[in-house]
């Protein structure tokens, strides 16, 4: 039996992993919506399953990995009119942004990464599922909507009751709907919108509603059912309860045993996002700080707790990596695979089989790495690298990290780095000792810091 424990939305509380099929993993997240360049929160939202998909992987399990990307959506038509390119254009653009930016952050790659414009059949046929389970009806305005009233499970996994909701802030008054609870399934064409957002149906031509497109993906690539569906914590309501409730209302039984909530970035005690305009994206981050310092800065918090960015926490972050680089730099690391027995490597199993406690385990990480600066034991240098690789860390080798040029900055510098070395040697051979410590001097203050070996030669790292 496994050892892994989840915390589940949908239950409130931790549970143990018990996967439908023995050995096999199957796992749905809500990627992005295709229409700019992907900020630090949806950075957050990757790297959290990211880590959830190494560790299922690291566990022995065979997984399936989906994460889709939503190409049609109101949003995603504006910006395109606006940019008078087609939305086509516009999504195959910011989906290749944004796996260049998850590429890195050493962010691996789904096994799958459906669009949601190749899945329209599928929600077609879940919506006529629907419709004949009278749990879907067309409004006067010719929109498809579910009848939120007719499934009697609605707000199990936000924990909100019709009577809560019904007097809630994020009604939507539509007066094609019966009740105003009931949410969009399939979108009456506009005239003014682009013909290629127009699919022909039994309703009318018109396109779906957003929350539908997860709901046939899903279904298509991993099953009626399947083990783990995850996002942001701000799915959770209405996205994924509507999710419930399409699935399960169309295939009639319970679609998802455990639901997986990452908690927000924040910026200034505010939740960041692009509606409040109060967002930094991943590539602005990157001109300022290295890549794997940013994954590193993500991971030092749970995935469920709140993360407070600010520049002081990354610049940090990088200080912490150094130290772990640092006890690397001058043992041999043994080639090999992580040794589970080992106890290091027990602790943190044990911390990330605890709900994926990242926290706890680069904890372990950086106790490792004080005895390996103590003993300089090459098996315990490779349990630090392989155990840290387990978390996409520590994959370069230490000169590269140390040496690496931060954000926009090219290595343009590193030949006169090495030059200014040169004739700081030269300076201390030719006893020019003032000379030597005005080029060390002179290095430091352009962030270089020199490290003099025993046997006469010198390394170098960034401040």
């Amino acid at each position: 039996m496994s050892n892994l424990k989840i915390y589940n939305t949908l239950a409130r509380e931790k549970q143990v992993f018990v996967p439908m099929e023995a050995g096999k993993a199957r796992m749905y997240v809500c990627g992005m919506t295709i229409y700019d360049y992907c900020h630090i929160g949806h950075a957050r939202m990757m790297m959290a399953f990211d880590v959830i998909y190494r560790w299922l992987k690291a566990s022995g399990y065979d997984v399936i990995y989906v994460r889709n990307i939503t190409d049609i959506e109101d949003k995603i038509i504006r910006r395109a009119v606006e940019n008078g390119e087609t939305i086509s254009q516009l999504t195959t653009r910011f989906t290749q942004y944004m796996d260049e930016d998850t590429r890195a952050l050493n962010i691996l790659p789904p096994d799958h990464s459906p669009r949601a414009t190749d899945y329209v059949p599928q929600m077609l046929d879940i919506i006529e599922k629907l419709e004949s389970r009278d749990l879907a009806y067309q409004g006067a305005d010719g929109d498809v909507n579910f009848a939120v009233r007719n499934f009697p499970n609605y707000g199990k996994l936000s924990g909100k009751s019709l009577d809560d909701l019904r007097a809630g802030e994020r009604v939507d008054v539509n007066l094609g709907k019966r009740d105003p609870l009931d949410f969009v399934l399939w979108k009456s064409s506009k005239e003014s919108e682009p013909d290629e957002v127009k699919w022909d149906s039994k309703w009318g031509q018109g396109r779906p509603g957003w929350h539908i497109e997860c709901s046939a993906m899903s279904c298509a690539l991993l099953g009626e059912q399947f083990d783990i569906h995850g996002g942001g914590a701000d799915l959770q309501f209405p996205h994924h309860e509507n999710e419930i409730a399409q699935s399960e209302g169309a295939f009639g039984h319970t679609t998802v045993n455990y639901w997986i909530h990452n908690g927000f970035v924040r910026l200034d005690n505010e939740k960041m996002s692009k509606s409040l305009g109060n967002f930094f994206t991943i590539r602005e981050v990157l001109k300022k700080f290295d890549a794997e310092v940013v994954r590193f800065f993500i991971l030092r918090a749970h995935y469920r707790s709140p993360l407070n960015y600010s520049d002081v926490h990354l610049d940090d972050a990088r200080v912490a990596l150094t130290r772990l680089y640092t006890a690397l730099a001058d043992v041999a690391v043994e080639p090999g695979a992580v040794d589970w027995t080992e106890a290091f490597a027990a602790r943190f199993a044990e911390a990330m089989d605890d709900d994926f406690n990242t926290p706890v385990a680069l904890a372990v990480l950086f106790e490792l790495a004080t005895e390996v600066n103590k003993s300089k034991s090459p098996a315990l240098a490779r349990q630090l690298k392989g155990l840290a690789g387990v978390l996409g860390l520590l994959e370069r080798t230490p000169q590269q990290f140390l040496q690496a040029p931060v954000g926009e900055a090219g290595a343009d510098g590193d030949a006169a780095i090495a030059q200014a070395i040169e004739r700081r040697i030269a300076a201390k051979k030719a006893r020019d000792f003032a000379q030597s410590d005005k080029i060390r001097a002179e290095l430091l203050a352009a962030g270089i810091i020199l490290e003099d070996k025993p046997d006469g030669s010198t390394n170098w790292r960034r401040a």
